[in-house]
């Protein structure tokens, strides 16, 4: 559903940041009724701060770069692409906590390899846009780390869903924020 509402509004004028902020923006209202509605607190205290605006620096630069690659390549190739996040997960898991690497993972690192190497040139004979690439690598990477952290985060472990999403929303919007602020877009 990406696309489908940031493409008219790119043809409009608007900025991945512009989209980006207003989405977030109208997510928050919503995730706090949601909040309000089941009788939950919006208290955090001074120690979760810092996680969840890491958590939503580290979000909503997933988003960014996801929105950034549909200026340089199709978005179905893009949308496609940002599906390695889940073999992303499992080598970081792998790494960095010492999970089973499995022949199961290898199989869909190899897997998703292939797909991408299919999908790296175009029926006309034209090539995947290496920028466009790179901006989908990095929004699945980013949003991988995301998962990761919001899993094994013991800050973070007993906070409700909704409320670790109410703050990176937040966290998340003044990223954005400040972009269009510095590019003068206010």
């Amino acid at each position: 559903m990406n696309p489908l509402f940031a493409l008219p509004l790119y043809r409009d004028g608007m900025t991945a940041d512009t989209v980006l902020l207003f989405r977030y923006i109208f997510a928050i209202p919503i995730v706090a009724l949601m909040i309000w509605m089941r009788g939950r607190s919006f208290s955090i205290k001074k120690k979760e701060i810092l996680p969840l605006a890491l958590l939503g620096l580290t979000f909503s630069l997933s988003s960014l770069t996801l929105f950034e690659s549909y200026n340089h390549m199709d978005v179905g190739i893009a949308s496609t692409l940002l599906f390695v996040y889940p073999i992303l997960v499992a080598v970081i898991m792998s790494v960095f906590f010492k999970e089973k690497f499995t022949i199961a993972i290898a199989i869909c690192l190899i897997m998703a390899t292939f797909g991408i190497a299919l999908l790296y040139k175009n029926d006309d004979g034209s090539t995947l846009s290496l920028s466009g690439t790179l901006f989908v690598l990095a929004s699945a990477i980013s949003y991988a780390i995301y998962i990761v952290a919001v899993n094994k985060s013991s800050i973070l472990r007993n906070i409700p869903t909704l409320k670790v999403i109410f703050y990176v929303l937040i966290f998340g919007s003044l990223l954005f924020a400040v972009r269009i602020g510095v590019a003068g877009e206010i």
